[in-house]
């Protein structure tokens, strides 16, 4: 058997398993690169490439800085500071979409669309709205913002990474925005106006967890809660955290009703989700005295954050935490409690029972040495926040995007270089760098650079190619923009968009070659297709908001063939006059 013809069926069978799923599409993209060496279709050499380009290395070093941009709270702090200027809460949900948009341009649309979800249903319970009508425009905002610059989305890394050994150049930082852009401001009204018509009205499900912890939280000095109601502040509607008691001074004030105004120096405490008490102690001014008091202790030591429950024996059980001195005796603070029952008592007067689960920060040493009578549970560190880093973070990412854009070096070695400095000045563990890749992603496009130097070296790509451009050459340019757009769609609905764009960039340009068209406005239309996946949720940032916003799988039909047409007219009318034919 011919090369040509192992290759194609090789590729068959990979469509085959990248549409089904039956194997992850990293193992089937990994058998495929086995295959080609075994059969003799690649060289090592060649088939290990992929690991060491250019586009590899700036997917794992992005994956990084999004996750420093995360753990600094920066992302966070933009939906919390629009959220806090919400006057009409409708008009600021189109603007907090708008900023989803811009956001996600230049960040993960999956990481965009995590940060602001519970944002946004906040606004949508202040407007009277149902929040399954935003959440769904929420993460189709995100997927628009990423079609405006080349590192919106690992898609658009990955096909300019794509385009050199095909004999193009890369995408540049901002091409893509001549029609990124359009498509973005055509879409979101559609996503104001007309998404929300066409989608049921169903309350949202925010909490992924049923264990909601008790945490005592004092209002610093400056805070924006001071001085308001506690309907004002949102704490509840806006941030899902519960006021059960106030202390003031020597006064306890339990179950305080919408009216009770917030001072400086009050000790709120609050009921909520993990994650929403420390966003809440990140961004509104709020902090434990017992964390505080341990920073003082233990200086700029790294902290681990953990969920622990008390077992049967403890010395803990039937004390208070300061009745068993704990911060003294374990050289750790709690900062939150959870119980299955529900109490309206304050975290400094509650008694620990047997089964209560506390959530401890503190030294990783000193939490290995806890003992037997409080069994970690789970790992938190990763969701704290910590906004004094937020403007270096900034910087290091802001300067990696601005060197890149602006040509004076190259976007890999910028953004390389700002992870390294990340590390080096502590703005995240090593450990927690790695984690941060989407080591899927990378094994993915990696394996199939090299499948694209297989297609090209066997010859393969010139025979499909030369087949497609027999049955598509009657369409003419504009005909064949349009297939190409349409197959690409079809394409990421069951299989990554990474892998739906690989797979139709070598035919796009064989087949454009042929007819004798300029391969550019071709690679463009299958990147836009690619990255713009509504019409079923199977993108992250759709699976997102599936639960919680209790869809459907019809409902993303319903509203994302709309706004998939709607993308592809744009498309249609920019591309060509843009990048002409």
């Amino acid at each position: 058997m011919d090369p040509v013809t192992i290759l194609l069926i090789l590729f068959g069978l990979a469509l085959v398993l990248f549409a089904t799923e039956w194997l992850p599409v990293d193992v089937t993209a990994l058998l495929l690169l086995g295959a080609l060496l075994v059969l003799g279709l690649l060289q090592p050499k060649e088939a290990f490439a992929g690991f060491g380009s250019d586009t590899v290395l700036t997917l794992a070093s992005l994956f990084i800085l999004t996750r420093v941009l995360l753990r600094a709270g920066v992302i966070e702090w933009v939906g919390v500071m629009l959220a806090r200027r919400a006057r009409n809460a409708g008009g600021v949900i189109r603007g907090m979409l708008s900023a989803v948009a811009g956001v996600s341009a230049l960040t993960s649309n999956t990481a965009t669309t995590a940060v602001f979800l519970p944002v946004v249903t906040g606004l949508a319970r202040r407007a009277g709205i149902a929040p399954s009508r935003v959440l769904m425009p929420l993460a189709f905002a995100s997927i628009l913002g990423g079609t405006v610059t080349l590192i919106g989305t690992t898609t658009n890394l990955v096909v300019s990474g794509a385009l050199p050994a095909l004999g193009l150049q890369p995408l540049g930082f901002f091409e893509l925005a001549w029609v990124g852009l359009p498509v973005a401001v055509v879409g979101l009204p559609y996503l104001f106006f007309v998404a929300p018509r066409l989608l049921p009205a169903r309350d949202a499900v925010l909490e992924e967890s049923l264990r909601a912890y008790l945490a005592d939280l004092t209002v610093a000095p400056g805070s924006p809660l001071a001085g308001q109601t506690l309907r004002e502040t949102g704490l509840g509607r806006d941030h899902g955290l519960t006021v059960v008691a106030v202390r003031r001074g020597s006064n306890t004030f339990y179950a305080p009703g919408p009216d009770f105004r917030v001072q400086e120096g009050d000790t709120l405490a609050v009921e909520g989700a993990p994650d929403r008490i420390l966003s809440g102690k990140s961004t509104l001014g709020i902090f434990s005295k017992s964390e505080q008091k341990l920073q003082v202790e233990g200086g700029a030591a790294p902290v681990q954050l953990v969920e622990a429950v008390v077992m049967p024996g403890s010395p803990l059980a039937g004390r208070t935490l300061r009745e068993s001195r704990f911060r003294e005796r374990y050289g750790l603070s709690v900062l939150a409690l959870h119980r299955r029952a529900r109490t309206v008592e304050r975290l400094a007067g509650l008694r620990v029972q047997v089964g209560d689960v506390l959530m401890i920060q503190g030294r990783a040493e000193r939490i290995a040495a806890l003992g037997d009578h409080l069994t970690v549970l789970g790992d938190l560190t990763e969701a704290q926040r910590d906004l004094r880093k937020a403007p270096l973070a900034l910087l290091l990412f802001g300067g990696a995007v601005a060197l890149g854009a602006l040509g004076l070096l190259p976007l890999s070695v910028a953004v390389v270089i700002a992870v390294a400095l990340a590390l080096a000045l502590r703005l995240i563990a090593p450990e927690e760098a790695y984690r941060a890749v989407e080591w899927p992603v990378i094994v993915l496009v990696a394996c199939m650079l090299a499948f694209g130097t297989a297609f090209e070296d066997t010859g393969a790509a010139r025979v499909l190619t030369g087949a497609l451009s027999g049955v598509l050459a009657p369409l003419g340019p504009y005909g064949l923009l349009a297939a190409l757009f349409a197959v690409t769609v079809a394409l990421t609905q069951p299989m990554s968009n990474q892998a739906a764009a690989l797979v139709m960039l070598p035919l796009a340009i064989g087949t454009a070659k042929a007819l004798g068209y300029d391969p550019r406005p071709f690679v463009i239309g299958i990147t836009v297709a690619a990255s713009n996946s509504f019409i079923t949720p199977l993108e992250p940032s759709c699976m997102l908001v599936y639960g919680p916003g209790r869809y459907r799988f019809l409902d993303f039909v319903r509203v994302g063939t709309g706004l998939t047409l709607v993308t592809f007219a744009v498309a249609l009318l920019v591309i060509p006059r843009v990048w002409p034919f």
